[in-house]
């Protein structure tokens, strides 16, 4: 009975499936914790964002409400991705660090989604 109790407890422990998840979330972590900082960066850098980040720039050079409105959609099911449609192998790789909160990131879509429509909305009339 003793074995079968400390195999529940060791099976319950962070082991070799999380190393795993952080291997294919990360393949050159180096074992420290990743700040927000750092997964901004990593999420700003995915070739999602910046393909969106190139559509942003192309709506605000031409200042395209359309444009703009396709962004701002394209930023949000980015966003939801990454919060309620991730794997759960994300969140395993967030609980043994490899990957940051992405919160910093978030904050940062969405003050630039604000300010494409606020820049890109039309002028008012009588002013």
């Amino acid at each position: 009975m003793g074995s079968v109790r400390g195999g529940v407890i060791l099976s319950l422990l962070p082991g070799m499936a999380w190393a795993q998840d952080c291997t294919v979330q990360r393949p050159g972590w180096d074992g420290a914790p990743v700040s927000a900082v750092q997964e901004a960066v990593f999420l700003a850098s995915s070739p999602a964002a910046l393909v969106l980040l190139l559509g942003t720039a192309v709506a605000i050079r031409f200042k395209s409400q359309w444009g703009s409105l396709a962004v701002v959609l394209g930023w949000t099911a980015f966003v939801t991705f990454l919060t309620m449609l991730a794997p759960a192998s994300r969140e395993l790789a967030m609980a043994e660090g490899c990957v940051g909160s992405p919160a910093l990131f978030i904050g940062i879509i969405a003050a630039i989604c604000v300010g494409t429509i606020f820049y890109t909305a039309p002028p008012i009339k009588g002013r």
